[in-house]
């Protein structure tokens, strides 16, 4: 374990040491933005995935009929079937097939499920000439590489590399002109098509009421090797079933639009059957791989996953995969979805160093066609993983004998309190840390944990005649880091009429453990602070931490659905729970009561991916900035993660957090803006650190610092 760790290490040192990957990754990410935005212009994109979602749910549950009337109906038309269980079953068929039809030479369409098998070597390994005909796919064939994406398999590689590549093959000097290589490339391809004796490629959609298959590509190629050669072979995972042409028309209405941005894709082909082929028919097999798919749609908590349609739009949006590309971000299937399909087609070692390295920012969950919760299942499969291989003794002790002692846990981090003095200087930040520490400082400052947690400054405040009464859940940040963003909540809300109750026997709300695998601490402290929020039946439970608004909103309930009484008080917790800014306009209606206070400043606002993506909050944040008189001017990628993630940046994969940290940062200081503000604690300490690190003036606060800032100007102009 700790040599697949130092390797995977590697491999992230290598992609960060590789600034063009970075670059050419962002550049494709940004512009796919905006072309999927005009795409899905005047679409309502959330109706066609629950479509999509509903349609492939109805395939997992029915699949044993709807596979035998696709197969039926495919052979009725002509076609041999033949059902691999696994990638060498289906790799033995496809060999064994071409050895008995005298097949040299093969031609090849993308297909990411001969990548999953290795087709190629199976294919090399029986004396027969695979040749990629994609143009992404022949230039790895040459390079030796394997995809690093989904629908754009070269997309980390440069146009000079291509050339080098290309020059090898024709001998000579080929220039790194895209349009000349493209011609290269076409005049290279060509005579394969007319000499191949075997045509292979993958599908898009396998249409059970017809026995048909569609392939979406942008590359002729498909059509030429699928109808050239006299024998043409199909591979295809048996989750690309649907039930209808009508179905196949919705995958097909979204896919192009989600993997590249594209309105509509260059070429859909649909073929039925055999088909006249000179004197003869051309000969079909369709080859149903399973290779772990059956186990996949059987698994309990991942069985969503069988949804997907290859979009790729996950890694598109990805933050990790702009930072490492797929070549680490991935096993053969990249990004969030390859996280798991790694787990069930190569196995769960293939899957440990990877689905770690998931932030956990929800964008992949955002775009995700089919409407699959990429992040709930990549949870599961951490407490699967850490199941099998455990947690490492260190995050064990911390989380199971610690943090589930409340008063243990909250002295040890009182104690360190003042622990910490000769490092902080007397001051609330921490520049620098020693011995093997440092590396932890040297790209951020940290926050240094408060003289006194929030639950002991916490004020005895009782209003006359409160409109509302609500109770606080501060969360680890806001009680021992930020304690005064608890004492400004209680400003704001006293503004409004509204008491602010603390209850002192809440714990953390467990998101530390769940994203490490321990489901069971997590559980526990479900537990605990369920108890805690509920024992004075406040009217709201206010947050000011989104991870923990997603906590008690979804974790809670999902940690305890097993056990009715609790995950009735859960979703009792979770009815009432609400993110302040939230609270303020949804429903309290009150934005109105913040309207142009002192202090106005430039602000720009970075979203926090829990907020926007989990909680849905992120117009009223903006509105409460507006109202009470800053100028908000709109940084570029708002809502593209900070690179935070709790542990993710500690002891998880600060390098990776390094790189994504730096992204949001250029992009801050591009707005010319006085502040930044957000609405988490984590975000808080991520851009702090690093703008304080940079040395730069912009200022960091929560928006709720920023309203009671402006209440106290207000009331002392008054005075």
């Amino acid at each position: 374990m700790k040599e697949r760790s130092k390797a995977y290490q590697a491999r992230i040192d290598k992609a960060l040491a590789t600034p063009k990957l970075q670059q050419a990754l962002h550049q494709f990410g940004d512009a796919y933005l905006v072309s999927r935005e005009k795409a899905f212009a005047g679409l309502d994109f959330e109706a066609l995935r629950r479509e999509i979602g509903v349609m492939k749910d109805d395939v997992r549950n029915n699949h044993a009929r709807y596979m035998q009337q696709f197969i039926d109906n495919a052979q009725a038309a002509g076609a041999t079937v033949y059902q691999a269980d696994t990638a060498e079953d289906a790799n033995r068929y496809i060999a064994e097939l071409a050895v008995k039809q005298g097949v040299k030479l093969t031609v090849k369409s993308k297909s990411m499920a001969s990548e999953e098998t290795h087709l190629n070597k199976a294919l090399e390994a029986a004396n027969i000439r695979p040749l990629e005909t994609d143009l992404g796919e022949w230039i790895l064939q040459l390079s030796g590489q394997r995809p690093s994406h989904m629908v754009m398999p070269a997309i980390h590689m440069f146009k000079e590399e291509v050339a080098y590549l290309f020059s090898k093959e024709t001998g000579q000097q080929e220039p790194a002109d895209i349009a000349h290589l493209v011609e290269v490339a076409r005049q290279q391809l060509r005579q394969g098509y007319l000499d191949a004796d075997m045509g292979i490629s993958g599908a898009n959609l396998a249409i059970a009421e017809t026995g048909g298959i569609a392939l979406v590509t942008n590359e002729g190629n498909a059509r030429l090797a699928t109808t050239l050669p006299k024998t043409h072979v199909a591979l295809i995972g048996i989750d690309k079933l649907v039930p209808t042409l009508e179905d196949a028309a919705k995958v097909i209405r979204v896919l192009p639009k989600n993997a590249t941005g594209q309105a509509l894709t260059s070429y859909v082909t649909w073929i039925r059957g055999a088909v006249p082929c000179g004197d003869g028919e051309k000969d079909l097999h369709i080859v149903l791989l399973d290779n772990g798919r059956s186990r996949l749609a059987a698994d309990e908590n991942c069985c969503e996953t069988s949804r997907c349609i290859r979009c790729g739009a996950c890694a598109n949006v990805c933050p990790v995969y702009q930072s490492v590309g797929g070549h680490v971000f991935g096993h053969i299937y990249i990004g969030a979805v390859g996280i798991i399909l790694t787990a069930f087609f190569h196995g769960f070692d293939n899957a440990a160093e990877i689905v770690k390295a998931c932030i956990g920012c929800r964008s992949c969950v955002a775009v995700c066609p089919a409407n699959i919760d990429l992040e709930g299942i990549i949870l599961s499969l951490r407490e699967t993983i850490a199941d099998k291989e455990g947690i490492g003794g260190g995050k064990s002790l911390v989380f199971r004998k610690v943090m589930r002692n409340r008063k243990l846990f909250h002295g040890l981090l009182r104690a360190a309190s003042v622990l910490q003095k000769p490092v902080t200087r007397g001051e609330r930040t921490i520049r620098h840390l020693p011995l093997f520490f440092s590396p932890l400082t040297e790209w951020r400052t940290l926050p240094a944990i408060a003289d006194k947690p929030l639950r002991d400054i916490w004020p005895k405040q009782r209003l006359n005649a409160p409109a509302k009464k609500v109770a606080l859940f501060g969360g680890c940040a806001n009680d021992f880091l930020y304690p005064e963003l608890g004492t400004d909540l209680i400003e704001v809300m006293n503004h409004l009429n509204v008491e602010v109750d603390y209850p002192l026997e809440q714990n953390c709300c467990g998101v530390p453990a769940l994203y490490s695998g321990d489901k069971e601490t997590a559980t526990e402290l479900a537990k605990q602070n369920i108890d805690a929020m509920l024992k004075d039946n406040p009217e709201a439970v206010l947050t000011t931490c989104p991870t923990c608004t997603m906590a008690l909103q979804r974790d809670f309930i999902e940690c305890l659905k097993d056990d009715p009484s609790w995950k009735a008080k859960a979703e009792r917790l979770a009815e009432i729970t609400v993110d302040a800014a939230g609270y303020i306009v949804n429903q309290l209606e009150a934005a109105d009561q913040f309207e142009n206070l002192p202090l106005a400043q430039k602000v720009t606002y970075h979203d926090s991916c829990h907020l926007k993506r989990g909680a849905g909050v992120w117009r009223e944040p903006r509105q409460l900035i507006e109202t009470s008189g800053h100028e908000l001017v709109e940084m570029d990628h708002a809502d593209r993660c900070c690179g935070f993630g709790g542990s993710y940046s500690l002891t998880g994969h600060p390098e990776i957090a390094k790189q994504i940290l730096g992204d949001k940062l250029q992009d801050i200081e591009k707005t010319g803006a006085d502040c930044v503000a957000m609405d988490c604690p984590g975000c808080m300490m991520q851009l702090r650190g690093g703008l304080e690190k940079n040395e730069s003036k912009v200022q960091v606060a929560h928006t709720v610092e920023l309203l009671a800032a402006g209440l106290r100007a207000a009331k002392a102009k008054q005075s």
